[in-house]
């Protein structure tokens, strides 16, 4: 069931919601990333050296709450490496969100039509998640670069008009502009962006590039 849920809703707790269930979204968060083990992650001072030598806007568009992106963030040694956060409270900023369409109590199924019903959740990879993240930044798509592990998020962004940029395959697929193994080859696959800030070069990408990166574990 949550492997269904999170491959339609893109999240397990869209899903939930979608289907008629009613909790306090803080409460399921705290349940669900406190028992994460969070001390396996360790401070990457490579990713922290390439962020800080890329003097150009940096946000953050994660599903996570708040809270687990700041730990992550703090894990990894990297708060101070980005400019901005839309996280699940900046997309969703009620704690419980109504549902009118849902159906009443915990029930589990389809529709009548055969289909899932819509959650009231916003989040990846779905297409109004990505708009309502650019306008709270102030991020124009066709001047951005979005980073992202995840080939669903990757290919509805480029339907935002996003340049895509897939991490964790060498592999490009439909959607992938640029395929990334590591995050830490950034520099090697693209050295326009440093080239653009040191020479002030017009290299494709707008003179004020903001670059998405999701902070998941």
């Amino acid at each position: 069931m949550n492997t269904k849920l999170y491959r339609e809703y893109g999240t397990s707790m869209a899903g939930l919601r979608a289907l008629g269930y009613d909790f306090d979204h803080d409460d399921y968060h705290s349940f669900v990333h406190g028992r994460l083990p969070y001390e396996y992650l360790k401070p990457d001072p490579v990713l922290r050296s390439l962020l800080h030598s890329l003097p150009i806007r940096k946000v953050i568009f994660s599903n996570a709450n708040e809270a687990h992106v700041a730990e992550v963030l703090h894990r990894l040694g990297l708060e101070d490496c980005f400019d901005d956060v839309i996280c699940f409270e900046s997309l969703n900023p009620t704690n419980q969100i109504d549902n009118p369409s849902a159906p009443n109590g915990s029930v589990i199924g389809y529709d009548n039509n055969g289909e899932l019903p819509e959650s009231p959740i916003v989040c990846k990879p779905f297409e109004n998640a990505f708009h309502q993240a650019f306008k709270m930044a102030k991020i124009n798509p066709h001047k951005t670069l979005f980073f992202d592990d995840s080939i669903r998020n990757i290919q509805t962004s480029k339907l935002t008009g996003l340049t895509t940029v897939l991490v964790g395959s060498s592999q490009r697929k439909t959607g992938v502009d640029y395929a990334l193994e590591s995050i830490h080859n950034i520099r090697e696959a693209l050295p326009e962006l440093w080239e653009s800030v040191s020479k002030k070069l017009d290299v494709g990408f707008s003179q004020k590039i903001a670059i998405e990166t999701p902070a998941e574990a």
